[in-house]
């Protein structure tokens, strides 16, 4: 992070001047030409004929001195932006090795079909942004074909969130009560939280909403029983409406930002029933990627300098297990294969040192007199020295 702060550093000088040296020019310009005007003007009023000559030929001649000079001192200025350009280029070669051909397989991507399963993945990523004509575009180029039931799912998604960030519910409430039976099984509130979004729209309106808001809360009825208290407030704000519910003890149903929230939550709900992941697997690695690329940079350095060529042999095994932290932790369900039981949130799977993963319910039944035997190895091994692997 230190090296992107470096570059923007660099990066802001740069707008800072271009700002500047806008500015100035414009206010140049604007002088010049008011003083251009003025001479034609006179002129105009005078004639030719009329004016000194000698006179007439000095204020041309200073025209035209502060018009050259003023040329010669944008292009300077220009020429000092052009250096400040050149430094964010040098800040990039300092910080950021543009060479990582190191790290990485040559021979990652050499058979057609891994090329074939790439080109579909950034497809996938382009249809969850929205792009599609990009998307088809890399579908004539490539040659990947893309059956239509993967397409429909992704255009009705970008449909409904298009409208969400133009601050349409009625898209996803449509949505919501088609797949109603399906979100309550997903123990989803989504369905709840858009009526609630639409019914705080109409009390934004003021007074004249007033007897729609009372009509639509009929819509909570289906969850009274979940969502009681988030009910009885919306309904409690109907007082304070003739005198504008920003100036009440309700104000924080205004908040801007629960537009985004909803975003996020249909999002998140849209794909789990899809069977997809919130995120684009591309964008995922690509993240994983970036948090790793400058750790393996640095061990590979390390290698060369003291000479272990044999430490890292293969590009398919990374020499040392990289933390990218809690958010890029992904499992399928784990059944402990001591005690058969599946890991849950209380009982979380443990990795050992020797690479063997039990729960931790047979971790402890395992453990005697503060040290551990491997069922599996058997290595014998300092049970504190496990780790949790997720949850």
């Amino acid at each position: 992070m230190e090296q992107c702060a470096c570059v923007e550093r660099e990066l802001e000088k740069v707008l800072h001047r271009f700002v500047m040296y806008g500015h100035q020019s414009e206010e140049r310009l604007d002088e010049l030409l008011r003083s251009v005007c003025e001479i034609r003007g006179q002129l105009v009023a005078f004639g030719v004929q009329d004016a000194d000559l000698s006179v007439l030929s000095q204020t041309m001649a200073q025209c035209c001195k502060n018009i050259k000079e003023t040329v010669q001192m944008l292009a300077s200025r220009h020429k000092d932006i052009h250096g400040s350009v050149s430094k964010v280029g040098k800040a990039i070669d300092r910080n950021f090795d543009a060479e990582i051909s190191a790290v990485v397989a040559e021979t990652v991507w050499d058979t057609p079909e891994r090329q074939k399963y790439l080109s579909e993945t950034i497809v996938e990523h382009l249809y969850r942004q929205g792009m599609l004509s990009v998307a088809e575009d890399l579908c004539q180029e490539s040659g990947v074909v893309i059956d239509m039931s993967m397409k429909q799912p992704f255009l009705e998604l970008n449909r409904i969130l298009e409208a969400l960030r133009m601050q349409d519910l009625r898209p996803a409430l449509e949505w919501a009560v088609t797949n109603r039976q399906r979100l309550l099984d997903l123990n989803s509130s989504l369905e709840f939280k858009l009526h609630r979004l639409y019914f705080i729209s109409l009390l934004s309106g003021g007074i004249s909403n007033q007897m729609e808001a009372l009509q639509y809360a009929r819509h909570f009825q289906p969850f009274a029983a979940q969502h009681q208290r988030d009910i009885q407030i919306l309904m409690g704000s109907l007082v304070y409406l003739r005198h504008g519910i920003e100036n009440s003890p309700y104000r924080s149903l205004l908040e801007t930002n629960q537009w985004a929230e909803i975003c996020n939550i249909f999002t998140r709900d849209a794909c789990a029933l899809l069977g997809l992941s919130v995120e684009s697997p591309l964008s995922v690695s690509f993240a994983s990627g970036c948090m790793a690329l400058p750790v393996l940079m640095n061990i590979k350095q390390v290698i060369e300098q003291r000479q272990c060529s044999g430490v890292w042999t293969h590009k398919d095994e990374l020499p040392i297990e990289i933390d990218l932290g809690k958010k890029c932790w992904y499992h399928s369900v784990f059944a402990c294969p001591i005690l058969r039981q599946q890991t849950s949130e209380s009982n979380p799977p443990m990795k050992l040192i020797c690479g063997h993963v039990i729960s931790r319910d047979a971790l402890n039944k395992l453990t005697n007199a503060g040290k551990l035997k491997c069922p599996y190895c058997p290595m014998e091994q300092n049970p504190s020295h496990a780790k949790q692997i997720y949850f």
